[in-house]
């Protein structure tokens, strides 16, 4: 594994739940809302079926549950979801651990990939302070028309920091994210447990607990 970690020339980082610990409270606005219009599951149930998808697949999915939905549920529903989460974020939102140290530490090339909108984006990074590690590599789905699992928006953030994707990685905490990651043939660091993937794709992602132990592969002698 080390050879493979110093051929590294690229970082892909997703930002929910990867960088910034807004992962669980958005998807607990998002179950909020859902359970309000008498939708009947449970948080883990909606954990489980939101992480790593983009918002249309959980309006999607949370509207074909549902008897009847007027047309124009969707925005209204995005729209409404979307103010919930940016009030609940500026109640207190955390870094994931080791975020801070990693970021600093890095002499390569590194970017933001989401599924998110942009905005989000912006307001997670300002309100927990990684926003300046960032100046200008912020890849998000909406802008690129590409979308988790499909591997697109990974390999347009290699082509624009001119790396090939096998020489870079992406770090991941969603199906999705690792999906995507392994078919743009890239190095794929996962802080979901192993016990949590396909076994099929076990033997081809390095699984880390925390960003500290990414940290400590990418720079040994630190």
């Amino acid at each position: 594994m080390g050879r493979r970690v110093t051929q590294i020339q690229a970082i892909l980082f997703d930002c929910d739940g990867t960088l910034v610990d807004s992962e669980v409270p958005g998807m607990d606005v998002m179950h909020e809302q859902a359970t309000a219009l008498g939708l009947d599951f449970t948080r883990e149930q909606a954990h489980q079926q939101f992480r790593g998808l983009r918002m249309a697949d959980c309006i999607h999915w949370i509207a074909a549950q549902l008897p009847q939905v007027a047309d124009d549920f969707a925005q209204d529903f995005a729209r409404n979801v979307r103010a919930a989460q940016a009030l609940r974020f500026a109640e207190g939102l955390d870094v994931i651990p080791g975020a801070f140290e990693l970021l600093g530490a890095l002499r390569i090339p590194f970017c933001i990939a989401t599924n998110g909108p942009r905005e989000k984006v912006e307001l997670t990074l300002g309100l927990t302070g990684l926003r300046h590690f960032f100046p200008e590599h912020i890849f998000s789905a909406y802008e690129v028309g590409l979308y988790k699992p499909d591997p697109g928006l990974f390999l347009h953030a290699a082509q624009v920091l001119a790396v090939a994707p096998v020489h870079c990685a992406v770090v991941e905490d969603s199906l999705p994210g690792i999906q995507a990651g392994l078919g743009a043939g890239m190095r794929v660091f996962s802080l979901l447990p192993a016990s949590g993937l396909p076994p099929e794709w076990r033997d081809q992602v390095v699984c880390i607990r925390t960003l500290y132990d990414l940290d400590a592969l990418l720079h040994p002698q630190a």
